[in-house]
């Protein structure tokens, strides 16, 4: 049996993983996610997906999942209720000193998957300086970005913003992962009537004040989210996960 939990294994079992593989850690949040989600759709989206890439590839080299960081920089959410967020400058310490601590077990290889917008850019900044610091090789994406496209063209540009916020996109998802996590009646609101929110894709990043408060915690309305969607969106995350991080692992200058 191929263990792909790292919190399952021994440290010995560890050692292969740190040699010979890779590390997956999923990042996500614990925040509000409108009346209808639960506060750990982040974290659990990136779990999912972490997992399920991890097991297919099991059987090609060494990898492992890390348990999940179920707590990200979320200060926007804090006014809901509902948030446990940490500061932007903890978040990336936290991310630092775990990657030091795999650097001082010799771990080579190290996969960083986000779930959480507000840590988008923080994953990236962790990736570059652990290289610079520690001499890990490190990969950080935020899922539903790099599968972007194909999410898009999958309808999840169809049924609302992609990801939004508590909408239909993560609705979707959490109808697939656990169809009773979703509390129905879901909140419906017209199409686009929500204000303009920071996004991630967008050429040009606009925050304005009072503007997260002014969605009542979701952008777009989660009532055109499905189950059937959203096994369509974690297929597609899953996929472009295990081909990303099997050409990490491919490409890596580690012998």
């Amino acid at each position: 049996m191929t263990r792909i939990l790292f919190a399952e294994l021994t440290r010995e079992e560890s050692r292969t993983i740190a040699r010979d593989g890779v590390l997956i850690l999923p990042v996500g949040a614990t925040e509000q996610h409108g009346p209808h989600l639960p506060v750990g759709t982040d974290s659990m989206g990136a779990e999912y997906v972490a997992r399920a890439a991890a097991a297919a590839l099991a059987d090609r080299f060494p990898v492992a999942v890390a348990p999940t960081l179920w707590y990200g920089s979320s200060p926007h959410h804090l006014p809901f209720g509902g948030t446990m967020s940490l500061d932007a400058g903890t978040f990336l310490a936290v991310l630092m000193d775990l990657g030091r601590s795999l650097a001082r077990a010799s771990f080579r290889r190290l996969f960083i998957v986000n779930g959480h917008g507000g840590n988008h850019e923080l994953i990236g900044i962790a990736a570059r300086d652990l290289a610079l610091e520690e001499g890990l090789e490190v990969a950080a994406c935020s899922w539903w970005a790099m599968a972007h496209r194909d999410l898009a063209s999958a309808g999840a540009a169809d049924i609302g913003r992609l990801p939004g916020h508590a909408g239909a996109f993560e609705s979707s998802l959490v109808l697939a992962l656990d169809t009773a996590l979703v509390r129905e009646p879901r909140p419906h609101r017209p199409d686009w009537s929500s204000p303009l929110v920071g996004t991630v894709d967008a050429p040009v990043r606009i925050e304005r004040p009072g503007s997260w408060e002014a969605t009542d915690g979701f952008t777009d309305s989660p009532s055109k989210g499905t189950a059937e969607l959203g096994r369509t969106f974690l297929r597609i995350g899953v996929d472009k996960l295990t081909e990303a991080v099997a050409g990490f692992y491919e490409e890596s200058i580690t012998d």
